[in-house]
């Protein structure tokens, strides 16, 4: 049974990691200039993926109410500022450069939530530490002169609206599973 787990996992890191770097492929080396374009297209095939397996009974998926959509209309908001700055960011930047920058999100996350809970029992060694993470990530493109400073302003949008997400899936107590959140915004954008 413990090894469902690791193929399942690896199966995810798998497909994780070629899509970002098939994204990349079209964003750069095709020269695909419409990422708006290229963006609602994922989405497209994520919702009819989602939709296809809820019909299939793969996933369980209940009737989405208005109020609760509308309630998770910030969020979806955030959900494209985040695949729309990335895309633009992918198309510029290196994917390693990226992958730091992705990973930087959960410290944007974990300080806007104690800003906003302002929790002040945070152990300041842990919180120092965390915000040196940050200020490492953030400081990249000083050690390159032929970095692309606009890539890297998406990727900076891109890290703000991937920490804000996560911060808002935590804070809103919302009646909407993750599938049922995930399903909103698709069908948003």
């Amino acid at each position: 049974m413990q090894w469902r787990s690791h193929v399942t996992g690896l199966a995810f890191t798998f497909v994780f990691v070629v899509s970002y770097f098939t994204n990349k492929f079209v964003l750069s080396v095709l020269n695909f200039t419409y990422p708006t374009l290229f963006q609602g297209w994922q989405t497209l095939i994520g919702a009819v993926l989602l939709l296809l397996s809820k019909k299939l009974g793969w996933v369980e998926m209940s009737h989405i109410s208005r109020p609760a959509a509308v309630s998770w209309l910030p969020g979806s908001f955030l959900f494209v500022g985040n695949i729309y700055a990335g895309s633009r960011a992918l198309s510029r930047i290196d994917i390693p450069v990226f992958f730091t920058l992705q990973n930087s999100c959960h410290v944007v996350a974990y300080v806007i939530l104690k800003v906003l809970r302002r929790d002040m029992t945070t152990q300041w060694l842990r919180f120092t530490s965390i915000c040196l993470m940050l200020l490492a990530a953030v400081n990249l493109p000083l050690y390159d002169p032929q970095f692309d400073h606009s890539g890297y302003l998406w990727a900076l949008c891109h890290l703000l609206c991937v920490g804000a997400y996560r911060v808002f899936q935590v804070h809103k107590s919302n009646s909407l599973s993750d599938i049922e959140q995930q399903c909103v915004n698709y069908l948003f954008r």
